[in-house]
């Protein structure tokens, strides 16, 4: 078993990060805040270093996880962007769908939460390929 490149995690998870802010902050912001349901007081408020923060150590979580697979299953880098990519979109995107079925959110709403997922795991597999 290969060492965790423990920097790898920790950029593999700020690039989750930053699709994140790109996702949210820029290309589906005000889709997202209509789809979610929050008025513009609830969406603009908040504790930010809760949510932001929070989010970041959930990520770094996740990253450390497919740093630790991959580690541990030497994997090439087709498997690394397959692991990465398939998680986001075969294992997060169908649990947020589970919830969102649930709590009776939109469809438009599941659309853009689970892309973000499968793109914010694509950008963390090329980040562990770029520095492993």
């Amino acid at each position: 078993m290969a060492e965790i490149s423990y920097f790898a995690v920790l950029c593999a998870a700020l690039a989750f990060f930053a699709v994140g802010v790109v996702w949210y902050g820029g290309l589906f912001a005000k889709l997202w805040q209509r789809a979610s349901g929050l008025s513009e007081a609830e969406y603009t408020g908040g504790n930010k270093a809760l949510i932001f923060g929070g989010t970041f150590v959930a990520e770094l979580a996740i990253a450390w996880v497919l740093g630790h697979q991959f580690a541990m299953t030497d994997a090439s880098d087709r498997a690394i962007m397959m692991i990465s990519t398939g998680f986001g979109a075969l294992v997060m995107a169908p649990a947020i769908g589970i919830v969102y079925l649930h709590l009776r959110k939109s469809f438009t709403l599941w659309l853009i939460d689970a892309g973000h997922f499968v793109v914010g795991m694509a950008a963390m597999g090329a980040v562990f390929i770029a520095l492993t």
